[in-house]
């Protein structure tokens, strides 16, 4: 038998599942074994395909609008990424039964605009244009009260109606690099533009990021599994090939591996965006190991302890599943 090339593989820890993503999940998991099937969900809980699959396959049912939903008295969830105000005026108009699995996170962002709005602040949001996230954020207020900039280069174009009157909010899961430079060039030209109390990029997409900065130098190549719709898995690659690694991907899960890509490998880096199981992790790991002989070791940069309470309707109810996902 032909003996297999050694691997070393270094698991980047913290990865995988955030507190918000959890907290969503098992809001889903414990509506449906309160309620039963169907349990109605708006937009995928979260940008995992596997995680929704394996919702679906327990009776959750997922649509993009609410007036895709008949008339009914089951759940409706409103997903992670957090929805426009005029969702639930139409939940309620509709006399539905909803559950917000908003992220508590991006829940303080949307406090944040609207306090900004409130003081008569002009509001710039850096974010991606056609994230759910940007939308549900942008959707707090009125339309035409919050400018998007998505890059330096806009926030050298963009002319305020008064730069004495400026506030930003960003989204939760972009590079924290990317942000750093457009926070700069909006500070350089509007120096008293107000801020956050606290960064908004959620610490989840924080630790990430510098557990990927920290193995990336020491790989010849980076794995992070996550969907290409995970805006915070998508900035894992950026940062892992910024960091200096060569080859970096992004998988769903083990099946997308480009095999041409790791010829004579050595090492590999593997983290995940936090919407994707730790399940397909092992998956990934278990493809290497029948082609390579792998030694894991994990980097730990940060450790993580944060839980966020789920909606009072559904506590003191024992999660049977919500953790199995992950």
């Amino acid at each position: 038998m032909e003996k297999r090339p050694h691997l070393d593989i270094l698991l980047c820890a913290p990865r995988g599942f955030c507190a918000g993503v959890d907290r969503a999940i098992q809001i889903v998991e414990l509506a449906l074994q309160k309620y039963g099937a169907p349990v109605y969900v708006r937009h995928a809980i979260v940008h995992n395909k596997y995680v929704v699959e394996g919702l679906k396959a327990k009776g959750a049912v997922f649509v993009e609008e609410l007036d895709e939903i008949p008339e009914t008295e089951a759940p409706v969830v409103f997903s992670a990424h957090g929805v426009p105000k005029s969702v639930p005026a139409d939940a309620k108009s509709r006399n539905m039964f909803f559950l917000d699995a908003t992220c508590p996170l991006v829940s303080k962002v949307h406090v944040e605009a609207s306090r900004h709005f409130e003081e008569g602040h002009e509001i710039v949001l850096i974010g991606h244009a056609g994230h759910p996230e940007v939308i549900g954020t942008m959707g707090q207020l009125p339309e035409g009260a919050v400018t998007l900039i998505e890059t330096v280069a806009d926030a050298n174009v963009f002319t305020p109606k008064n730069p004495d009157t400026l506030a930003f909010v960003t989204q939760t899961t972009l590079s924290v690099d990317d942000t750093r430079e457009i926070v700069a060039a909006l500070r350089a030209r509007f120096p008293s533009i107000n801020g956050p109390h606290k960064e908004d990029i959620c610490y989840a997409t924080t630790n990430r990021q510098e557990s990927i900065k920290a193995v990336a130098p020491l790989v010849d190549a980076m794995i992070v599994v996550g969907s290409p719709h995970s805006s915070n898995s998508q900035r894992l690659v950026e940062v892992a090939l910024r960091s200096g690694c060569k080859v970096a991907t992004l998988v769903d899960r083990a099946s997308e591996i480009d095999w041409s890509l790791y010829g004579d490998l050595k090492s590999l880096g593997v983290s995940a965006g936090a919407s994707a199981p730790e399940s397909l992790v092992e998956e990934v790991i278990d493809a290497f190991a029948e082609r390579y002989s792998v030694k894991v070791e994990t980097k730990t940069t940060a450790e993580e302890n944060i839980a966020f309470n789920i909606p009072k309707v559904l506590r003191n109810l024992e999660v049977t599943g919500a953790k199995a996902a992950s």
